[in-house]
């Protein structure tokens, strides 16, 4: 559990304390998270080799997708809302989510290979 905790906040797979993103981003402001080389706590290196967050590429489009299903059902299935409205609401989601997913797929992916 503490895991997933670590991951959403960014943290060094290794030491735990360092933080994978010096800044966190922000969509509105048109600016991408930005990662730090490596780790200044403990000096462990993020990107293995070029190329490395390739895959995390997919993890993001998997929290994408769980977001959009997760919004169609509570908007179309349980709020009854007319397709259009929900249309305009899922590309909304995606839209505010991308800078956070971005970050928690590389997260996520460097932890996998931790």
């Amino acid at each position: 559990m503490m895991a997933v905790v670590d991951i959403v906040k960014g943290k060094c797979p290794n030491c735990k304390s360092g933080n994978i993103f010096n800044r966190r981003g922000n969509i509105f402001l048109f600016q991408m998270p930005k990662m730090n080389e490596r780790c200044k706590v403990c000096n462990f290196k993020f990107e293995k080799e070029t190329g490395f967050f390739f895959g995390a590429m997919f993890v993001s489009y998997a929290l994408a997708v769980a977001e959009m299903i997760t919004s169609l059902i509570i908007f179309w299935l349980l709020l009854d809302l007319s397709p259009l409205k929900v249309f305009f609401i899922i590309a909304l989601v995606a839209f505010i989510s991308s800078t956070f997913n971005f970050r928690v797929a590389r997260a996520i992916w460097i932890y996998i290979f931790y």
